[in-house]
């Protein structure tokens, strides 16, 4: 395997004022196609392009092929260091998601690795406490996630996460649940930890002449860096040694300053240490971890048939089951596990939704036959509605896919979307709103119609998808399994105090894919190596229009 050095440093890209960023970005994904070492990264929330680079020499050579390929003038800032977060001691985090009718518990062990060590992911948990299976499914949804530090929100390393308890509900545990819970257990577990901020360090070698070298030792103990005895270079001298990033960015240019032009500097990454003013970069940053919607340490428990959010340091106060991690125990004690109360009122919810999209046109069928038994089953366990509410431009927008035809037929992209979410509604069998956002349409009255079994609503003006979003959500999301989808930090507020699951955009166009998988392979109809990509014979998830 070839090594590939991590950059470190990352640079803001702007486009030029007539060009939208969501049209920049398909033609630096492009680019990033053809150059593995390109990394390009889309901000939803601040809808602004960062590219990550070594240095200032990269970031000329990217604006000049920009010009030379797309004829835009993108301006690049000065770029900012890639930081990195780890912690100091072992710290028990316990996640717990129990909205009605979903019920997930996971306790995990976070324990610091040696500098380089990234993330590791192991299981220590009994399997009379958590079956197999679910134990797998955690540990497959905590490697599927980049987990944030709580100092700056940089990336997480140097970790070792282990599984040491978890609950499942035998009726209503689902396999989100245990995303759900097992990402706030990561996130409860650092805010209760000693963190620690990590700096990039680069190895140097650092040629100058012989008069010039006390100059050069001076710099590099001010930088707080260290280096070997000098070695003779010629008619120069050699330092080679470690030192921040911070302290070495623009120091090539004062080498050949001082040197006039004789000296000569090479550097390259050479792992992370911990930041030395690390008060000041956290400050900076000005991160608010609770703040953070798509990273939340807070948990969901239930209580008389409605979810209810506890905030991280209560949540040991509420978890159902006890490792005894964190206090002494003079025997074991079996985990508890609450009741949960369900109230359901299957009336109450058909009457919201012939509110917004009329009666339910159910097909007529002859009369079945009375049968005592079936009939006391049913009572007994009432069939269970899902209820998916997709926000139709932030899917669409954040899909590559379908964000390149929009660019050129808006309307198009909607009838594509609807198209997929009527095969995946198909296949689910769930209840499925797509809400399309008209509050800047003049004079627009909203209208609802029915399209494949799913059910699509235009706001009216005035009236944003996101408030319809938010209204239909609270109306239905107290007794029933719901789910928003969308990357709105609002909505997801919004479904997180209601207690209801919310999904984001791009994580959602895995679970299409996935869904559009089992149905191809259903019928047969696609070759093997296609499963999974092809999308309404036009569209696939990798971004490319057949």
């Amino acid at each position: 395997m070839i090594p590939v050095l991590e950059p470190v440093l990352r640079y803001r890209i702007l486009p030029p004022a007539d060009c939208d960023p969501l049209t920049l970005l398909p033609k630096l994904r492009q680019l990033e196609e053809e150059d593995p070492l390109l990394r390009i990264v889309w901000d939803a929330r601040s809808r602004e392009i960062g590219v990550q680079l070594m240095g200032t020499v990269q970031t000329e050579i990217l604006r000049r092929l920009v010009k030379e390929r797309f004829d835009l003038d993108v301006t690049v800032d000065a770029g900012r260091i890639l930081y990195r977060e780890t912690i100091a001691a072992p710290v028990e985090g316990v996640g717990h998601f129990e909205p009605l009718r979903h019920y997930a518990e996971v306790h995990l062990l976070l324990t610091p690795l040696p500098g380089g060590g990234g993330i590791e992911l192991a299981a220590d948990c009994p399997e009379g406490v958590l079956d197999r299976s679910w134990q797998r499914l955690i540990l497959t949804h905590l490697a599927e996630k980049q987990h944030r530090g709580v100092l700056t929100g940089a990336p997480l390393t140097d970790v070792r996460i282990t599984l040491i308890a978890g609950r499942a509900h035998p009726k209503h545990t689902e396999g989100g649940d245990f995303r759900e819970a097992a990402c706030r257990a990561v996130r409860q577990g650092l805010m209760r930890a000693e963190s620690l901020l990590l700096e990039p360090w680069y190895a140097f070698r650092l040629e100058v002449p012989p008069a010039e070298l006390g100059r050069a030792i001076s710099d590099i103990r001010a930088m707080n860096g260290t280096f070997s005895s000098p070695e003779d270079a010629g008619e120069l001298t050699a330092l080679s040694g470690r030192a921040p990033v911070a302290a070495l960015r623009d120091y090539a240019a004062a080498v050949a300053a001082y040197t006039h032009g004789r000296g000569k500097f090479f550097c390259r990454p050479d792992g992370y240490e911990v930041c030395a003013d690390a008060a000041a970069v956290v400050g900076a940053a000005n991160y608010a971890p609770e703040a953070d919607l798509e990273n939340t340490p807070d948990s969901v428990f239930c209580a008389h048939g409605a979810g209810f959010p506890v905030k991280w340091d209560r949540v040991r106060e509420y978890m159902h089951l006890d490792t005894g991690l964190d206090r002494d125990r003079t025997a074991a004690e079996p985990p508890l596990l609450r009741a949960r109360s369900l109230d359901i009122d299957e009336k109450e919810l058909e009457a919201i939704m012939d509110r917004e999209f009329g009666p339910i046109r159910r097909p007529m069928y002859s009369a079945r036959q009375y049968n005592a038994a079936a009939e006391s089953a049913e009572r007994q366990a009432p069939a269970k509605k899902e209820y998916l509410l997709v926000d139709g431009y932030n899917v669409i927008f954040a899909w590559p896919s379908l964000s390149i035809i929009a660019q050129d037929n808006l309307d198009l992209a909607r009838r594509q979307l609807a198209d997929i979410l009527a095969n995946y509604r198909g296949y689910t069998k769930c209840e499925l709103v797509l809400v399309f956002d008209a509050y800047r349409v003049p004079g627009g009255e909203g209208s609802r119609e029915d399209y494949h079994g799913i059910h699509v609503a235009y706001t009216k003006m005035g009236e944003t998808g996101d408030a319809y979003i938010e209204k239909l959500a609270d109306d239905i999301g107290k007794n029933y399994a719901v789910r928003a989808v969308t990357s709105d930090a609002l909505v997801q507020l919004s479904a997180f105090r209601s207690g209801i699951l919310r999904t984001g955009a791009r994580e959602f166009e895995n679970e299409v894919a996935w869904v559009l998988a089992r149905i191809d392979e259903a019928l047969g109809q696609l070759d093997g190596s296609m499963r999974g990509e092809k999308i309404g014979d036009k569209v696939n998830f990798n971004g490319k229009q057949q």
